[in-house]
């Protein structure tokens, strides 16, 4: 079993990006062009002056055709058990007054779905734009009271609820109640 500095994928990441780009004969420009991150974003990657969100890792790795992991990975793990530990902050993709939002799924651009644990204070939200055509989320509600909308359209739930729509149009999870929320949600990447 490969076991690493818990540092070294940080560390490791603007070389990965550099020589991944290079095997393919890319110019910097030519990766900005493919990926949408700026030129000058790629670079201060590449020279390790920039730590790039998860996004931005994301949408760099599906240019280069590698998962996130490939893109961190300082080697090879020969086991096919992705573990995504719970005190790793890397898995955090959001954290603020009004929401936090961990990816409970191993960062991959070869993936089908998407899971996360979302934790909203009372009067807390997330409110997301309209995804790629034809994704789709579930959600169940662990624990409070929230209101989920979709375009035009709302539900009310409460602990133990569960709800499926169209993440393509405008949408959001509000927390209504009095208490912390705490759900889990799964989006489907087309």
């Amino acid at each position: 079993m490969a076991t690493s500095d818990p540092s070294a994928p940080a560390a490791n990441l603007g070389g990965r990006v550099r020589a991944m780009r290079t095997e393919r004969g890319w110019s910097l420009q030519q990766l900005a062009d493919t990926s949408g991150v700026s030129r000058s974003m790629l670079s201060q990657i590449e020279r390790n002056e920039a730590n790039p969100t998860v996004m931005v890792g994301l949408a760099i790795a599906r240019a280069l055709g590698a998962s996130l992991d490939e893109l961190v990975s300082t080697a090879p793990d020969s086991s096919p058990l992705e573990v995504v530990r719970g005190d790793d902050p890397a898995n955090v993709y959001r954290a603020d007054e009004s929401c936090r939002l961990r990816t409970l799924s191993p960062l991959s651009a070869h993936r089908e779905l998407e899971f996360y644990e979302i934790e909203l204070p009372s009067g807390g939200e997330l409110r997301s734009a309209p995804h790629f055509a034809g994704t789709h989320e579930f959600l169940t509600l662990h624990e409070g009271e929230v209101t989920i909308e979709a375009g035009d359209h709302s539900a009310r739930l409460q602990a133990g609820d569960s709800v499926s729509y169209p993440a393509d149009v405008p949408h959001a999870i509000v927390n209504v109640g009095d208490s912390p929320a705490l759900a889990f949600l799964i989006d489907t990447v087309p």
